[in-house]
């Protein structure tokens, strides 16, 4: 009894002393996934972290654009980190390994009310794909191992299409450093299909209307003309705006506050930030993402 009396007593002087951290916090650090090239990624945004210190106070916004996603799911787990839009697959790492570091808050909505996505998988026209059947023997692009469209649905959902594991289908397998390299790989001939996020919605003209696909077509990156969709998954859960944890109810729900104003705040920094049409945020509970959750556990585990 006595023991439980102290760890008890513990719990509760390091929850105080943690929440009132949160309210003496003076830098605030916001990681930022790999996947885009950093120095866009900075320039997006930086008009998100100068509305976060106006807002609360913080005497510095620190932005981290990470290498790759596990950089930033590290850094959320090791406490290093305060902030950070996940996609469903690095949630689910994160929560695997650690349930209670972050908080799940908010989500993106599309145009449609969609708060989901696809994962689809492209291929030049030049090449004579016209569906993933066709791919057999080629070279198939993943995107990082913690995202969620660029691997683990194509991992686990394009063998149920072609009847084999993606190992044994394609001839080859390769992750290319994020979405954005993995467009550009298919558009370099270096592999014959990329899997790609895309709201699958719009005109495909414009690389519908947000993913990556969008953003290269957005910036003359790539010519829509010159591909196809030859694959596409079912709808995957957006990722989360997520809060560590340890910074405590007050911060999370003001945090939660903030980011549902952004769109209505400044539309153009939260196209930016988001990069495509999406219409704004809405609350979203860790039980959004229990069946990616399970699906990473089955398919790599944590």
């Amino acid at each position: 009894m006595f023991r439980k009396m102290v760890f008890g007593a513990v719990s509760v002087l390091a929850m105080a002393t943690s929440m009132a951290h949160a309210a003496d916090m003076k830098e605030f650090r916001v990681g930022i996934l790999g996947g885009e090239n950093e120095t866009d990624r900075l320039r997006n945004y930086q008009c998100l972290a100068d509305h976060l210190k106006a807002e609360f106070g913080f005497e510095k916004v620190s932005l981290f654009p990470a290498a790759d996603y596990d950089g930033v799911i590290q850094g959320l787990l090791g406490g290093t980190l305060d902030f950070a839009e996940l996609g469903a697959s690095g949630y689910a790492s994160v929560a695997l390994k650690d349930p209670k570091a972050v908080t799940p808050i908010l989500t993106t909505q599309q145009t449609d009310g969609a708060t989901g996505y696809y994962s689809i998988g492209l291929a030049l026209k030049s090449s004579g794909i016209t569906d993933i059947k066709s791919a057999k023997g080629k070279k198939l692009g993943y995107a990082d191992p913690d995202s969620t469209s660029g691997y683990l649905i194509p991992l686990t959902q394009i063998p149920k299409d072609t009847g084999a594991s993606n190992e044994k289908f394609f001839a080859s397998t390769q992750f290319n450093g994020g979405h954005e390299n993995n467009v550009l790989a298919v558009r370099d001939g270096k592999v014959d299909v990329a899997v790609d996020d895309s709201s699958g919605i719009g005109d495909f003209k414009d690389g519908y209307t947000s993913g990556t696909f969008h953003k290269e077509v957005a910036k003359g990156a790539v010519d829509p003309n010159d591909f196809v969709e030859v694959w596409r998954s079912g709808l995957i859960p957006n990722g989360p705006l997520v809060v560590r944890t340890a910074l405590g109810s007050e911060m999370t729900a003001k945090l939660a506050d903030f980011f549902t104003q952004l769109p209505k705040k400044d539309k153009a920094c939260f196209e930016g930030v988001e990069g495509g049409d999406f219409t704004g945020y809405v609350p979203v509970k860790a039980d959004f993402y229990n069946v990616i959750v399970e699906a990473r556990k089955a398919a790599i585990g944590g």
